[in-house]
């Protein structure tokens, strides 16, 4: 069954989008993310300032024990270290794609949610994967378990939904 989700926020106004597959369901087989979205926000991602004025448009529960604020604050970080860019800089390097103008994680929430936009999905995924040489790094550099060691790669890894506890 087909849903449709309606958004107004300050990014985008009388987007439509319709979720194909059932929230967390029927992923592409070369995507597997570590983390849901909800327990992304749990950890703390992007200092807590993401998609606070978005919601409307996600379950209630992802956002009961979310860590966000009104203004970014890097405590709010899982490894407290600063992680974020301006929107203009994501926007000059090309990383904005498609109907999602706050960039991958926003992406990757609708994914979750059961849209399907198959040549955005593609790129989103590519990009995805490529990310995986920051957990390579912190194997070849870093003592098992010490979350001390390349926190802003570990934080890097959460924000991309990759497991920042190896």
């Amino acid at each position: 069954m087909t849903r449709e989700i309606h958004v107004n926020d300050s990014f985008q106004t009388d987007y439509v989008y319709s979720c194909i597959a059932e929230p967390g369901e029927n992923f592409d087989p070369a995507f597997r993310p570590f983390h849901t979205p909800k327990q992304m926000l749990e950890l703390g991602v992007f200092e807590g300032k993401y998609i606070n004025d978005c919601q409307d448009e996600f379950p209630d529960d992802w956002f009961e024990h979310a860590k966000i604020a009104d203004k970014p604050s890097v405590q709010l970080n899982y490894f407290g270290i600063k992680s974020r860019q301006p929107l203009s800089i994501w926007k000059q390097k090309g990383w904005i794609y498609g109907p999602d103008p706050r960039g991958w994680f926003q992406w990757y929430c609708r994914y979750y949610m059961g849209r399907r936009l198959e040549n955005i999905d593609s790129i989103q995924i590519k990009r995805w994967k490529s990310f995986a040489r920051h957990a390579g790094q912190i194997k070849a550099n870093c003592h098992p378990n010490d979350l001390f060691c390349r926190p802003k790669q570990r934080q890097a890894l959460l924000q991309w939904a990759y497991d920042p506890f190896i």
